[in-house]
């Protein structure tokens, strides 16, 4: 049968989750929010088998996506019959899929590391107390910043997005995201987030109120029963410590919920990899490309 590629949806967004749930790997990129919200900057499509979502991205060059499902389920040897000719090349592949793949599949590929488009994966209970050496610095920036400025933190809901919006404009003023095509391309996905908050599903929220201004903000959304993704962090630097705040602050607010926190890729930036790694992870969610060797 082949596949029918169409615009990624919200409409199907709860029979996407069913789909998702059943990844033995839940990569931040894989989250319906993600998938949704960053469908129009990298051209995403899908098209709906019967055990598996395939993944197309369009822009700025057409690569396919790790299939989302009951990976272990799946015979690999005969799946690659529904494209038409030679197997796609695939991005992003959590390396689960690719062990299923090398034991399984027939079709022949060589997988490389991309280490850019790792998940950092980070223990909640330790981001919320920062104990020990490893955290001093951090620790020591919230508390400066709780002893300065009189805070108070809200949970964002569909009453406080507008209010988002603002700080994230002034944020945007301030970094001139128009200048750079990441940041521009990712502030029309915080809007769109934002716009839509109330039909989202697992999408959780919190903020920073100084002086009755937001002061910072953060948009996850609940992966699984244990992991919570941050996908979005902002904070008005004017405030010494208002991104230690807002991490930790957020964290402690969901009454030990989450076990685990994905911060996403640093994309191979030395700074952000520079500052995830300050927040000493626990692990990676280690991803590869694969490129089909038939000629």
């Amino acid at each position: 049968m082949k596949l029918n590629f169409e615009p990624i949806s919200i409409d199907l967004q709860d029979r996407y989750v069913k789909y998702f749930s059943r990844v033995s790997q839940k990569g931040s990129d894989y989250s319906f929010i993600n998938l949704w919200g960053w469908a129009e900057a990298y051209g995403l499509l899908w098209a709906w088998d019967e055990d598996l979502v395939w993944i197309r991205q369009t822009r700025p060059n057409e690569i396919m996506w790790a299939p989302v499902g009951a990976w272990d389920r799946i015979d690999w040897d005969h799946r690659f019959d529904q494209f038409e000719s030679e197997p796609p090349f695939f991005t992003r592949l959590p390396e689960p899929l690719v062990e299923y793949w090398k034991r399984r599949n027939a079709n022949p590929y060589h997988f490389e590391e991309e280490r850019g488009n790792w998940d950092y994966l980070y223990s909640a209970p330790e981001l919320i107390s920062l104990k020990g050496n490893r955290f001093h610095k951090k620790k020591n920036l919230l508390n400066q910043f709780l002893k300065k400025y009189n805070c108070r933190y809200i949970p964002i809901d569909p009453g406080w997005t507008e209010e988002a919006l603002r700080m994230q404009n002034n944020w945007c003023a301030w970094r001139d995201c128009e200048s750079s095509e990441m940041l521009d391309a990712e502030n029309q996905v915080i809007e769109k987030i934002l716009k839509y908050w109330e039909k989202l599903s697992n999408i959780l929220g919190g903020a920073i109120l100084i002086e009755g201004k937001m002061a910072a903000y953060t948009v996850g959304e609940r992966l699984d029963n244990d992991t919570l993704v941050i996908h979005f962090e902002k904070g008005n630097q004017e405030y010494q410590g208002i991104y230690q705040a807002i991490n930790q602050i957020f964290l402690s607010h969901q009454e030990n919920r989450f076990q685990v926190v994905n911060r996403e890729q640093d994309l191979d930036d030395p700074g952000l990899r520079k500052a995830k790694l300050s927040y000493n992870p626990i692990g990676y969610i280690r991803k590869y490309r694969a490129i089909h060797t038939r000629t």
